[in-house]
């Protein structure tokens, strides 16, 4: 399967949440899936189209959480036919609420259509290396 994961943090080169979306990618190369990254920062041109499941990641903006950087939603409006499809959402454990943050992120995804399968708060690349190892991303309707 095709899969991408898109990333917008708080900053255009944040390391720890490319770091987290790395790992999950070989957890599901792993599997024989085939997963590109994109930078919601620098790949703004990249359509998401022809992928068959999307993973998008960020890092909550404040300390309170519960923002997330505004280049994720502008990259969401322009980057091709996106609704119906099946994605993933996760955020790297920053602040006091993560939790608000991934909220934030997934309302995100779901105005745009976006068909939420899973989501996460990862502290770390071993857990979203983990976890890739183990995420069912097949066609299951």
């Amino acid at each position: 399967m095709q899969a991408c994961i898109v990333i917008g943090g708080k900053t255009k080169d944040d390391k720890a949440l490319l770091e987290v979306a790395k790992a999950l990618s070989k957890g599901l190369e792993s599997q024989g899936h085939s997963v590109e990254i994109y930078n919601a920062y620098t790949d703004s041109d990249k359509k998401l189209t022809f992928f068959d499941y999307v993973i998008i990641g960020s890092s909550a903006t404040t300390t309170f959480g519960g923002k997330i950087p505004e280049v994720i939603a502008s990259y969401l409006k322009r980057c091709g036919q996106i609704s119906g499809k099946r994605c993933f959402a996760f955020v790297t454990k920053g602040g006091i609420r993560s939790q608000k943050t991934l909220s934030t992120l997934m309302k995100v995804m779901e105005e745009e259509g976006m068909y939420l399968k899973y989501s996460e708060v990862f502290k770390n690349s071993q857990s979203a290396y983990a976890l890739g190892k183990r995420l069912n991303i097949e066609r299951n309707f």
